[in-house]
Protein backbone atom coordinates (compact mmCIF):
# COMPACT_ATOMS: atom_id res chain seq x y z
CA UNK A 1 0.00 0.00 0.00
CA UNK A 2 1.61 3.52 -0.89
CA UNK A 3 0.22 6.42 -0.81
CA UNK A 4 1.14 10.05 -2.30
CA UNK A 5 3.90 11.60 -0.60
CA UNK A 6 3.70 15.46 0.68
CA UNK A 7 6.15 17.94 -0.08
CA UNK A 8 7.86 19.16 2.65
CA UNK A 9 6.36 21.47 5.38
CA UNK A 10 7.68 24.06 8.06
CA UNK A 11 7.95 22.75 11.50
CA UNK A 12 4.70 24.51 12.01
CA UNK A 13 2.67 23.32 10.16
CA UNK A 14 0.08 20.88 10.97
CA UNK A 15 0.11 18.63 7.63
CA UNK A 16 2.07 15.27 7.29
CA UNK A 17 5.62 15.70 5.70
CA UNK A 18 4.93 12.56 4.31
CA UNK A 19 2.54 9.52 4.56
CA UNK A 20 3.09 5.40 2.63
CA UNK A 21 6.07 4.31 1.95
CA UNK A 22 8.20 6.20 -0.64
CA UNK A 23 10.32 7.47 2.20
CA UNK A 24 11.04 3.56 3.04
CA UNK A 25 13.56 0.76 2.13
CA UNK A 26 14.76 -2.23 2.74
CA UNK A 27 12.55 -5.48 3.71
CA UNK A 28 14.09 -6.39 7.08
CA UNK A 29 14.60 -4.43 8.25
CA UNK A 30 12.85 -1.70 6.75
CA UNK A 31 14.34 1.80 7.16
CA UNK A 32 12.36 5.05 6.35
CA UNK A 33 13.91 8.45 6.34
CA UNK A 34 12.35 11.90 6.54
CA UNK A 35 13.71 15.14 5.97
CA UNK A 36 12.15 17.07 8.55
CA UNK A 37 13.84 19.65 10.67
CA UNK A 38 14.81 19.52 14.67
CA UNK A 39 11.60 19.19 16.72
CA UNK A 40 8.40 16.71 18.33
CA UNK A 41 6.94 14.88 15.70
CA UNK A 42 3.85 12.25 15.82
CA UNK A 43 3.98 9.13 13.84
CA UNK A 44 1.45 6.85 13.02
CA UNK A 45 2.42 3.67 11.74
CA UNK A 46 0.16 1.20 10.48
CA UNK A 47 1.33 -2.29 10.63
CA UNK A 48 0.90 -5.63 9.00
CA UNK A 49 0.41 -7.15 5.81
CA UNK A 50 -1.17 -10.27 3.68
CA UNK A 51 1.21 -12.29 5.75
CA UNK A 52 1.29 -12.59 9.51
CA UNK A 53 4.10 -9.98 10.58
CA UNK A 54 6.10 -9.03 13.96
CA UNK A 55 7.16 -5.69 14.18
CA UNK A 56 9.04 -3.65 16.28
CA UNK A 57 10.32 0.43 16.02
CA UNK A 58 13.46 2.03 16.61
CA UNK A 59 13.87 5.72 15.85
CA UNK A 60 17.26 7.74 15.64
CA UNK A 61 20.69 5.87 17.71
CA UNK A 62 18.98 2.90 18.16
CA UNK A 63 15.77 4.41 20.39
CA UNK A 64 13.15 1.91 21.45
CA UNK A 65 9.84 3.54 20.11
CA UNK A 66 7.24 0.40 19.90
CA UNK A 67 7.84 -3.05 21.46
CA UNK A 68 7.43 -6.09 18.95
CA UNK A 69 4.03 -6.09 17.67
CA UNK A 70 2.04 -9.57 16.05
CA UNK A 71 -0.48 -8.72 13.60
CA UNK A 72 -2.53 -11.91 11.79
CA UNK A 73 -2.19 -12.57 8.00
CA UNK A 74 -4.62 -9.51 6.73
CA UNK A 75 -4.60 -7.74 9.88
CA UNK A 76 -3.67 -4.41 9.91
CA UNK A 77 -2.98 -2.06 13.40
CA UNK A 78 -2.47 1.48 13.62
CA UNK A 79 -0.15 2.69 16.46
CA UNK A 80 0.70 6.53 17.21
CA UNK A 81 4.15 7.30 18.84
CA UNK A 82 5.93 11.08 19.65
CA UNK A 83 9.44 11.29 18.62
CA UNK A 84 11.91 14.18 19.22
CA UNK A 85 14.31 14.80 16.27
CA UNK A 86 17.63 16.72 17.00
CA UNK A 87 21.36 17.28 16.64
CA UNK A 88 23.32 15.28 17.74
CA UNK A 89 20.15 12.76 17.20
CA UNK A 90 22.12 10.89 19.79
CA UNK A 91 24.52 11.00 22.62
CA UNK A 92 25.09 15.37 22.84
CA UNK A 93 29.23 14.71 22.79
CA UNK A 94 28.48 12.47 20.19
CA UNK A 95 28.29 11.96 16.50
CA UNK A 96 25.77 14.09 14.27
CA UNK A 97 24.12 10.92 13.08
CA UNK A 98 21.35 11.29 10.14
CA UNK A 99 19.63 14.61 9.72
CA UNK A 100 15.78 14.41 9.85
CA UNK A 101 13.87 11.48 11.12
CA UNK A 102 14.91 7.77 10.76
CA UNK A 103 12.69 4.78 11.52
CA UNK A 104 13.75 1.32 11.53
CA UNK A 105 11.07 -0.86 11.20
CA UNK A 106 12.37 -4.49 12.78
CA UNK A 107 11.71 -7.91 14.65
CA UNK A 108 11.26 -11.27 13.51
CA UNK A 109 9.35 -10.19 10.54
CA UNK A 110 8.41 -6.79 9.70
CA UNK A 111 5.14 -5.70 8.16
CA UNK A 112 4.07 -2.05 7.15
CA UNK A 113 1.72 -0.77 5.31
CA UNK A 114 1.58 2.96 5.82
CA UNK A 115 4.02 5.37 8.07
CA UNK A 116 2.98 9.21 8.46
CA UNK A 117 4.78 11.72 10.65
CA UNK A 118 3.15 15.01 11.02
CA UNK A 119 4.21 17.71 13.62
CA UNK A 120 3.28 17.70 17.14
CA UNK A 121 1.26 20.03 18.54
CA UNK A 122 3.53 23.00 20.50
CA UNK A 123 2.00 22.11 23.90
CA UNK A 124 3.39 18.04 23.48
CA UNK A 125 5.47 17.45 27.23
CA UNK A 126 9.10 16.48 26.68
CA UNK A 127 10.77 14.49 29.48
CA UNK A 128 14.32 15.50 29.13
CA UNK A 129 17.29 13.07 30.68
CA UNK A 130 20.08 14.15 32.11
CA UNK A 131 22.57 11.25 32.70
CA UNK A 132 25.67 8.93 31.95
CA UNK A 133 25.94 5.84 30.30
CA UNK A 134 23.75 3.27 31.78
CA UNK A 135 20.75 6.37 30.64
CA UNK A 136 21.82 7.19 27.16
CA UNK A 137 21.58 6.29 23.79
CA UNK A 138 23.98 3.70 23.13
CA UNK A 139 25.01 3.87 19.77
CA UNK A 140 25.93 -0.36 19.17
CA UNK A 141 24.91 -3.27 20.51
CA UNK A 142 25.12 -5.38 23.26
CA UNK A 143 24.64 -1.79 24.86
CA UNK A 144 21.31 0.05 25.92
CA UNK A 145 20.55 2.58 28.50
CA UNK A 146 17.38 2.71 30.42
CA UNK A 147 16.68 6.35 29.02
CA UNK A 148 16.59 4.91 25.40
CA UNK A 149 14.68 2.14 25.62
CA UNK A 150 11.89 4.44 28.03
CA UNK A 151 10.02 5.92 25.05
CA UNK A 152 8.76 3.07 23.88
CA UNK A 153 6.79 2.77 27.26
CA UNK A 154 5.38 6.64 26.78
CA UNK A 155 2.14 7.43 24.70
CA UNK A 156 1.44 9.53 21.95
CA UNK A 157 2.01 13.46 22.74
CA UNK A 158 4.72 12.63 25.50
CA UNK A 159 7.83 12.43 23.91
CA UNK A 160 11.78 11.82 25.69
CA UNK A 161 14.32 13.76 24.61
CA UNK A 162 17.71 12.15 26.06
CA UNK A 163 20.38 14.33 26.97
CA UNK A 164 22.75 11.83 28.78
CA UNK A 165 26.02 11.44 28.01
CA UNK A 166 28.60 8.80 28.69
CA UNK A 167 31.36 9.02 31.21
CA UNK A 168 29.98 12.45 32.43
CA UNK A 169 29.73 13.13 36.58
CA UNK A 170 27.63 15.89 37.56
CA UNK A 171 30.54 17.92 37.46
CA UNK A 172 30.93 17.91 33.55
CA UNK A 173 27.62 17.77 33.11
CA UNK A 174 27.27 21.34 34.44
CA UNK A 175 30.53 22.32 33.01
CA UNK A 176 30.12 21.09 28.90
CA UNK A 177 28.63 24.31 27.40
CA UNK A 178 26.94 20.39 25.21
CA UNK A 179 25.82 19.33 28.02
CA UNK A 180 23.08 20.80 30.37
CA UNK A 181 23.32 24.47 29.06
CA UNK A 182 22.57 23.22 25.88
CA UNK A 183 19.70 20.99 27.35
CA UNK A 184 18.44 23.59 29.87
CA UNK A 185 17.66 25.83 26.62
CA UNK A 186 14.90 23.17 25.68
CA UNK A 187 13.27 22.84 28.70
CA UNK A 188 9.52 24.65 28.60
CA UNK A 189 7.13 25.17 31.15
CA UNK A 190 5.89 21.49 31.79
CA UNK A 191 8.63 19.53 30.81
CA UNK A 192 9.89 16.65 33.26
CA UNK A 193 13.92 16.63 33.89
CA UNK A 194 15.27 13.22 34.74
CA UNK A 195 18.52 13.89 36.75
CA UNK A 196 20.41 10.70 37.22
CA UNK A 197 24.36 11.31 37.81
CA UNK A 198 26.75 9.57 40.00
CA UNK A 199 28.35 6.62 38.12
CA UNK A 200 31.08 8.57 37.21
CA UNK A 201 31.49 10.95 40.08
CA UNK A 202 33.96 8.51 42.01
CA UNK A 203 36.32 11.87 43.25
CA UNK A 204 33.49 14.16 43.87
CA UNK A 205 33.07 15.21 47.57
CA UNK A 206 29.77 15.56 49.43
CA UNK A 207 29.23 18.89 49.32
CA UNK A 208 30.49 19.46 45.89
CA UNK A 209 28.64 16.54 44.71
CA UNK A 210 24.82 18.29 46.78
CA UNK A 211 26.07 21.60 45.06
CA UNK A 212 25.99 20.39 41.40
CA UNK A 213 22.70 18.61 42.12
CA UNK A 214 21.30 21.71 43.03
CA UNK A 215 22.07 23.51 40.51
CA UNK A 216 20.79 20.70 38.72
CA UNK A 217 18.18 21.13 39.75
CA UNK A 218 18.03 25.22 39.94
CA UNK A 219 18.52 25.57 36.39
CA UNK A 220 15.46 23.17 35.54
CA UNK A 221 13.26 25.34 37.66
CA UNK A 222 14.67 28.24 36.53
CA UNK A 223 13.05 27.15 33.02
CA UNK A 224 9.29 26.45 34.49
CA UNK A 225 10.63 23.00 34.58
CA UNK A 226 9.93 19.99 37.08
CA UNK A 227 13.32 18.32 38.02
CA UNK A 228 12.68 14.79 39.12
CA UNK A 229 15.88 13.15 41.19
CA UNK A 230 16.51 9.99 40.46
CA UNK A 231 18.83 7.30 42.23
CA UNK A 232 21.89 5.45 40.18
CA UNK A 233 20.80 1.82 38.67
CA UNK A 234 23.18 -0.59 41.13
CA UNK A 235 26.09 -2.65 39.99
CA UNK A 236 25.27 -6.23 39.30
CA UNK A 237 28.35 -6.77 42.14
CA UNK A 238 27.39 -9.90 44.81
CA UNK A 239 27.99 -10.57 48.52
CA UNK A 240 28.53 -14.71 49.26
CA UNK A 241 25.20 -14.46 50.80
CA UNK A 242 23.79 -13.13 47.12
CA UNK A 243 22.99 -9.78 48.32
CA UNK A 244 24.20 -6.54 47.13
CA UNK A 245 25.07 -4.08 50.30
CA UNK A 246 28.10 -3.30 49.58
CA UNK A 247 30.21 -0.20 48.51
CA UNK A 248 30.70 -1.03 44.58
CA UNK A 249 27.07 -2.22 44.01
CA UNK A 250 25.14 0.87 45.83
CA UNK A 251 27.49 3.32 44.34
CA UNK A 252 29.86 4.81 47.49
CA UNK A 253 32.45 6.60 45.86
CA UNK A 254 36.38 6.34 46.94
CA UNK A 255 35.63 9.38 48.90
CA UNK A 256 33.04 7.33 50.84
CA UNK A 257 30.25 9.49 49.32
CA UNK A 258 26.94 7.33 49.56
CA UNK A 259 25.46 8.76 46.37
CA UNK A 260 21.79 7.17 46.70
CA UNK A 261 21.34 8.70 50.29
CA UNK A 262 23.25 11.92 49.31
CA UNK A 263 20.24 11.90 46.71
CA UNK A 264 17.25 10.81 48.53
CA UNK A 265 18.43 13.42 50.96
CA UNK A 266 19.02 16.03 48.62
CA UNK A 267 15.50 15.48 47.31
CA UNK A 268 13.74 16.05 50.78
CA UNK A 269 15.25 19.08 51.63
CA UNK A 270 14.40 20.65 47.97
CA UNK A 271 11.19 19.47 48.03
CA UNK A 272 11.79 17.70 44.18
CA UNK A 273 9.81 14.54 43.34
CA UNK A 274 12.35 10.99 43.82
CA UNK A 275 12.59 7.92 41.70
CA UNK A 276 14.69 5.69 44.01
CA UNK A 277 16.10 3.60 41.41
CA UNK A 278 18.58 2.38 43.47
CA UNK A 279 16.47 0.45 45.87
CA UNK A 280 13.90 -0.83 42.70
CA UNK A 281 16.89 -2.38 40.76
CA UNK A 282 18.72 -3.95 43.76
CA UNK A 283 15.45 -5.47 44.42
CA UNK A 284 14.98 -6.79 40.74
CA UNK A 285 18.88 -8.45 40.63
CA UNK A 286 18.95 -9.76 44.27
CA UNK A 287 15.28 -11.27 43.14
CA UNK A 288 16.61 -12.72 40.05
CA UNK A 289 20.19 -14.25 41.59
CA UNK A 290 23.45 -14.08 40.49
CA UNK A 291 22.97 -16.35 37.75
CA UNK A 292 19.83 -14.90 36.77
CA UNK A 293 20.34 -11.39 36.42
CA UNK A 294 23.42 -12.00 34.56
CA UNK A 295 21.03 -11.19 31.49
CA UNK A 296 20.55 -7.50 32.89
CA UNK A 297 23.73 -6.82 32.54
CA UNK A 298 26.49 -7.73 29.84
CA UNK A 299 28.40 -9.71 32.21
CA UNK A 300 28.48 -12.74 29.55
CA UNK A 301 29.18 -10.78 26.50
CA UNK A 302 31.48 -7.93 28.32
CA UNK A 303 32.69 -8.65 31.72
CA UNK A 304 30.50 -5.97 32.37
CA UNK A 305 28.37 -5.52 35.36
CA UNK A 306 27.62 -1.71 35.30
CA UNK A 307 25.91 -1.13 31.82
CA UNK A 308 22.69 -3.26 30.89
CA UNK A 309 22.35 -5.14 28.16
CA UNK A 310 18.82 -4.36 25.99
CA UNK A 311 16.70 -6.63 28.30
CA UNK A 312 17.77 -4.82 31.41
CA UNK A 313 17.96 -1.56 29.90
CA UNK A 314 14.11 -2.07 28.99
CA UNK A 315 13.25 -3.67 32.37
CA UNK A 316 14.81 -0.38 34.01
CA UNK A 317 12.82 2.09 31.93
CA UNK A 318 9.78 0.19 33.39
CA UNK A 319 10.77 0.44 36.30
CA UNK A 320 11.01 4.66 36.01
CA UNK A 321 7.75 4.80 33.78
CA UNK A 322 6.02 3.23 36.64
CA UNK A 323 7.43 5.66 38.83
CA UNK A 324 6.25 8.53 37.01
CA UNK A 325 2.62 7.12 37.08
CA UNK A 326 2.56 6.45 40.51
CA UNK A 327 3.82 9.47 41.93
CA UNK A 328 1.77 11.78 39.60
CA UNK A 329 3.84 13.20 36.98
CA UNK A 330 2.54 11.55 34.41
CA UNK A 331 -1.04 10.34 33.31
CA UNK A 332 -1.97 6.63 33.52
CA UNK A 333 -2.73 6.70 29.98
CA UNK A 334 0.79 7.98 28.83
CA UNK A 335 2.34 4.89 30.08
CA UNK A 336 2.28 2.40 26.98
Amino acid sequence: MTLPVLPGLPAHASAPYGQGLDHCTGTAPVVCHFDVPPGTYDVTVTLGGETAGATSVTAETRRAMLAETATAAGERVRRTFTVDVRTPEGEPTGPAGTPGLQLAFGGPAPALSAVRVTPAPHATRRILLIGDSTVCDQPGEPYAGWGQRLPGLLGRGLSAANHADSGESTVTFLADPALFPAARQRIRPGDLALIQLAHNDKRTDAPTYRANLTALVDGVRARGGLPVLVTPIVRRWFNADGTLDNDTALLVNGLGVDHPAEIRALAARLGTPLIDLTALTKARVEALGTEGSKALYLTNEKRDNTHTSVRGATEYAGLVADELVARGLIGSWQRR
